[in-house]
């Protein structure tokens, strides 16, 4: 992606309030010191051992920031990521078949980042082409096609390796037919990707599946976590480092469910938690509120098992080697926002060229932050990060038009427009 491209992109995100999906890493700041450790204590040993962490932080705390900080640092690392959004109807721990279903559709290769998130519809059917390229050629980057003797080499060493289940295989095998040039019309080679891809969502029905492709079930409750296994061996066989899946309880999915609904949910937690240091390659990470550790009714309280193998937030800034990381314990400073406001200034540069002569330089930039941090009550529901990232970009706006508001009238003005997000 051109510079100028993903800068633009990043300020279109900012002048929202919002993180992008992409290019975090150019403006964060503070999370160093945890960042470095993520990768000398877990990252670096993905390939070999499984880990979960927990996240706790109130809303505004910072998680999305992170994690998209944290997405970008497992790119670089030749990693794959899925983002999981844990709610109540698409996607809740107490059905881990649908947990299996939205990690698949959500996973991105590296070549997300690299081509700066202009990605295709069908994800995993990236992940599929890269693992044929790089068990035929070693190289992920193919084509449309490849010839049969290249086909057959990634063939052999897919129904070889004894940690993917026998179905998984065969869908494998099967998308990968559709890259052979004789195997079928290339108007219909689109469709044959498509049905397969629905398998791994969870689409279809077994019938058709076992009369077209030769499978003998579907992704279900009973085989989900099964699937999850061979997941995690597919992504070992096909090179990546690993696999990171950050799960995100946004909508507090636990509070609305029912008791038998939870102790499922708290049940699928406990499994993955007992098993996952025998499942090589995955890196999972909890993000939730503190409700999740102390709520009498819905949190984690209630079943001592899972209270006992997770623990508590512990009082004091997040290090990569707890159990969880408390979010509620980070102190931003002033210079914090400081150095991040230069760092989106610089960015905004890169974006419109034309600025660079009008910006203000780094002694004005961290003014307006300190003023904009001055009018902001402490005891706010909208997190002064929000603030400052929209501020700073219509303060920088107003500049290249021309205009003129003091920091105190932008930060009133910045209040209405994310009171109406």
């Amino acid at each position: 992606m051109e510079q100028q491209d993903q800068a633009i992109t990043v300020i279109e995100s900012l002048r929202t309030g919002l993180p992008p999906n992409l290019g975090v890493e150019l403006y964060s700041v503070g999370n160093e010191k945890l960042i470095d450790g993520i990768k000398r204590y877990h990252i670096s040993g993905i390939k070999n051992r499984g880990t979960i962490r927990f996240i706790n932080g109130s809303w505004g705390a910072g998680k999305t920031h992170f994690f998209r900080l944290l997405r970008e640092v497992a790119f670089k690392s030749d990693c794959l990521v899925s983002n999981v959004e844990l709610n109540a109807n698409d996607a809740a721990l107490n059905k881990f078949e649908k947990i299996f279903f939205t990690i698949v559709r959500n996973i991105a290769t590296p070549t997300y980042y690299t081509l700066g998130g202009k990605y295709d519809v069908t994800p995993f059917g990236n992940v599929l082409r890269e693992s044929l390229g790089f068990l035929s050629t070693g190289n992920r980057a193919i084509g449309d096609e490849i010839v049969l003797e290249q086909y057959t080499k990634a063939n052999e060493r897919l129904f070889t390796d004894h940690s993917i289940d026998i179905d998984f295989k065969k869908m494998v095998q099967k998308y990968w037919e559709t890259f052979i040039p004789e195997s079928a019309q290339p108007e219909t080679r689109d469709q044959l990707r498509a049905e397969i891809l629905q398998w791994f969502s969870g689409e279809g029905k077994l019938p058709d599946y076992r009369k077209k492709f030769g499978v003998n079930k579907m992704v279900s409750k009973d085989n989900a976590k099964v699937m999850f296994q061979s997941l995690a061996g597919f992504v070992r066989l096909s090179g990546y480092q690993g696999l990171l899946i950050e799960f995100d309880e946004a909508e507090m999915a636990y509070s609305t469910m029912r008791k038998a609904a939870l102790r499922d949910a708290h049940n699928n937690l406990l499994s993955l938690i007992n098993n996952i240091e025998m499942i090589p390659g995955l890196f999972l990470i909890y993000a939730t509120t503190p409700d999740f550790f102390n709520d009498p009714k819905h949190g984690i309280t209630i079943y001592g098992a899972l209270a006992g193998r997770i623990g508590k937030p512990e009082s004091h800034p997040p290090k990569a080697l707890d159990k969880i990381w408390n979010f509620d314990e980070v102190t931003t400073s002033l210079e914090d926002y400081q150095s991040a406001a230069i760092k989106i200034r610089n960015i905004y540069a890169n974006a419109y060229p034309e600025a660079k002569e009008k910006l203000p330089d780094d002694t004005k930039t961290k003014e307006f932050v300190a003023r904009l941090n001055n009018e902001h009550p402490s005891m706010s529901p909208v997190r002064f990060w929000r603030v400052m990232v929209t501020g700073l970009i219509s303060y920088f706006d107003d500049i290249m038009e021309g205009e003129t508001r003091t920091p105190e009238k932008l930060y009133y003005d910045v209040m209405d427009k994310l009171r109406e997000a």
